[in-house]
């Protein structure tokens, strides 16, 4: 199946792209399309993960044309 990928801020930088589109096996999690789209790197601790613009958990399954954006923690102060 094919998963439509985004990488924000740091992480961009981190992984080398913007974002893909990649071909994972028909069960996934959202944390199983990081390593593939990151070419096997592991996530970073407190990422945000998103699947269609709602952030959720790094192990929710993703279906084909899904949409998984990945961003840094956020700080402020």
């Amino acid at each position: 199946m094919t998963v439509d990928v985004k990488f924000f801020a740091s992480l961009r930088e981190q992984v080398g792209c913007e974002g893909a589109s990649v071909e994972i096996g028909e069960v996934a999690t959202a944390a199983d399309v990081w390593l593939a789209a990151a070419g096997g790197k592991p996530m970073p601790p407190n990422v945000l993960v998103a699947v269609n613009m709602e952030y959720t958990d790094p192990n929710r399954e993703v279906k084909s044309g899904d949409e998984v954006a990945f961003f840094p923690p956020v700080t402020g102060g």
